[in-house]
Formats: C-alpha cells, sequence, structure tokens
C-alpha cells in the first residue's frame, strides 16, 4: 500500500486502485481510506490508496553525478526514485560523486535508479546512511544501531545521545562514532 501511495503521488494522482487492505481491518482501523468499484465489466471492488504526497525526500545512494543522476550498487534498490518522485522537493547524498561516465562503468543501466529530474540537489556525504546500511560500501552498524534505539526509548538517556551524537556536525558525528566503536572493539578484547 505504501509503494502505491507513492507511485500515486509520483503520477499527480489522487489515488491508485489496489487488492491490497481487502479482507482484513487495514480499512476498519484507518477508516479514511476508501473503496472504488472498477467501471469495467468485472465490476471488481478494490481499495482506492491515497497518494502520498512528501513535502521533502533526502535519498541516500552510492554513487551520484553533478547533476543528480544516482546509482546504487547493492542487491536493493528500495524505494528512493518512488520518494524522490512523490516530494516536492528531494535531495540525493551520495557517499561519493563521479564523473557521469563512471557511473556506466560501475553497474548495469537498471543501477541507476534516480535521475537528475527528479532531484533538486546532491552532496557527497561518506557514511551518509549510517547507522543504517550502504552496500557495498557498508554494512548496518548493529552496535550502534542498538546503541540509538536504547537511547531512544528512554527519557533519560536520550538527551546524552543526542549531546555526544547529533548536537555537532558531521565530522563531530563521524567522531563520536568512530570512538563508540573503538570502545565497542576493546570491550570484547578486555573481557578475553
Amino acid at each position: 500500500m505504501l509503494q502505491w501511495g507513492l507511485l500515486a503521488a509520483a503520477h499527480r494522482l489522487p489515488f491508485l486502485p489496489i487488492r491490497a487492505g481487502l479482507g482484513s481491518d487495514v480499512l476498519r482501523v484507518n477508516p479514511d481510506l476508501r473503496t472504488v468499484r472498477s467501471p469495467y465489466a468485472d465490476g471488481e471492488e478494490l481499495t482506492a490508496m491515497p497518494a502520498l504526497r512528501l513535502d521533502v525526500a533526502l535519498v541516500h545512494l552510492n554513487r551520484a553525478d553533478q547533476g543528480g543522476n544516482g546509482q546504487y550498487l547493492g542487491p536493493d534498490p528500495y524505494f528512493d526514485d518512488l520518494f524522490c518522485q512523490a516530494a516536492d522537493q528531494a535531495f540525493l547524498s551520495c557517499e561519493r560523486i563521479v564523473p557521469t561516465a563512471d557511473l556506466l562503468a560501475a553497474g548495469p543501466v537498471q543501477s541507476l535508479l534516480v535521475n537528475r529530474t527528479m532531484v533538486d540537489g546532491v552532496v557527497e556525504t561518506p557514511g551518509g546512511a549510517h547507522f543504517t546500511s550502504c552496500v557495498p560500501d557498508y554494512a548496518r552498524d548493529e552496535s550502534f544501531q542498538g546503541l540509538y534505539a536504547a537511547a531512544a526509548a528512554s527519557p533519560d538517556s536520550w538527551p546524552e545521545f543526542e549531546q555526544r551524537y547529533l548536537s555537532g556536525d558531521e565530522t563531530a558525528y563521524q567522531d563520536a562514532v568512530r570512538q563508540f566503536r573503538e570502545s565497542a572493539d576493546a570491550e570484547p578484547a578486555a573481557r578475553a
């Protein structure tokens, strides 16, 4: 349903018909959702998934050129293209900005997920997807994600996390994460 809502927004449609949600509690617990009947001979009842219009989208890919053509190199394309198309403004961050010709040399054309007409700006931000992954550049940082989740669940712990990791600029964040990794790596060695 999320994909269909983004797709409707990307195509500037008010909704798209979909079978998802029928025969489940989705329509009951979401009273704003409606159904529509097919105007064709089948007369099938379908969920009318409303467009999920976004004010702004920020997506992160492996590589991009200066114009905003973006490439993913991992196994999953996610919905980055739909997020960009469904948004009033979209920005692309990437691990590395490369010449346009390098995008074609790095992988198949299908890996060019975002094109320059979908974005309003592009910025090189190495590590910009941290603590999630940007395969093959780096994997998910499970230990840091655990720290984040624990802090987010605790009103007492959150201010310290926010101060240490989120109150400075990108360099300060990366330095704090590096210190966290070094202490996490040293901990198992100390126990051994």
